[in-house]
């Protein structure tokens, strides 16, 4: 049976061929049509690729094309299932549906997206090229960890090794990062990589939480002064190891170099509570007291209704 183009795809199709015999299209010639494209019919569109193959043949430097071929592969290697899974949680998620078995248990339903090996290695190839290309651009560099991060499910072994020769690369190199969209400066580069130690940590796996740790301390050692990841480290003994020692050590040097950090003065008082340490409760109650005093009361009120 033949088949027949809608007319609406026709035009889009025919609005992004060059001229015949005309000269080599520009780079700036092959973003507007690649956008055009991208727009009408989203990234995976019929003939992105083959317009993205066109542009590298043309530009094989070209950062865009490069971008393009990385947005096209990763999206391209990703397909969508929805599995059974006897948890309450999958990294980090809630169910997408819950149904009931004969005996009125809950039965966990998720959506998981799997990966194409093949494409996701033509992702990850257009992604190392650019990188190449622009070793200062930390917008690429993150690209690349973030597709690890989702390919490799909550065993973050390459996510992790490319985060950490990052962080090495910007604890040695010290270089000028370039994020578009971003005023560059000395706090751009330690939030942007505690947004992966986030993720990490709501993914909640034993891998994950120990990447979360590995990232941390090693953070911790090039950026002495931010508590944030010495916090990091406290969380993971308080919520992973339920090592209050441990916990209470870590919050503790934090409350050395920041009295007023809020996280590890609020972890203080629920760890003494824990251990029914009256004293040591109340001096971190005062602590926060200091920086919110509306909490400390809610948590005196919550101290009190226990106590009855």
């Amino acid at each position: 049976m033949k088949k027949f183009l809608i007319p609406a795809l026709v035009a889009v199709l025919v609005s992004i061929q060059f001229p015949a015999h005309a000269q080599k299209p520009s780079q700036a010639d092959y973003l507007d049509r690649y956008t055009l494209l991208v727009n009408k019919l989203g990234v995976e569109g019929v003939g992105v690729e083959t317009l993205l193959q066109r542009w590298g043949k043309d530009y094989p430097d070209d950062m865009d094309m490069l971008l393009g071929k990385f947005t096209y592969y990763l999206s391209k290697s990703q397909s969508n299932s929805m599995e059974k899974i006897d948890a309450s949680k999958y990294l980090g998620e809630v169910p997408t549906l819950t149904l009931k078995d004969s005996l009125g248990n809950d039965v966990n339903y998720f959506q998981v997206t799997n990966y194409d090996d093949e494409l996701f290695g033509q992702a990850t190839q257009a992604i190392d090229k650019a990188i190449g290309l622009a070793q200062d651009r930390l917008d690429l560099r993150l690209y690349k960890i973030a597709a690890l991060i989702g390919y490799e499910k909550g065993s973050p072994d390459m996510a992790l090794s490319g985060l950490k020769e990052l962080i090495d690369y910007d604890g040695h190199s010290h270089p000028t990062w370039i994020y578009p969209g971003f005023e560059p400066g000395p706090d751009l580069f330690p939030s942007l990589v505690q947004e992966y130690c986030y993720t990490f940590f709501r993914q909640a796996t034993p891998a994950s939480y120990e990447a979360f740790k590995e990232v941390s301390e090693k953070m911790a050692g090039y950026y002495p002064k931010n508590t944030v990841f010495l916090t990091n480290i406290g969380s993971y003994y308080l919520v992973y190891k339920h090592d209050s020692k441990n916990a209470l050590k870590m919050y503790n040097k934090v409350l050395k170099k920041d009295p007023g950090d809020y996280t590890a003065i609020k972890n203080c008082v629920l760890l003494a509570r824990n251990d029914k340490n009256k004293k040591l409760e109340k001096k971190y109650l005062a602590m926060l007291a200091k920086v919110t005093p509306d909490e400390t009361e809610k948590l005196q009120a919550e101290a009190r209704l226990k106590s009855l």
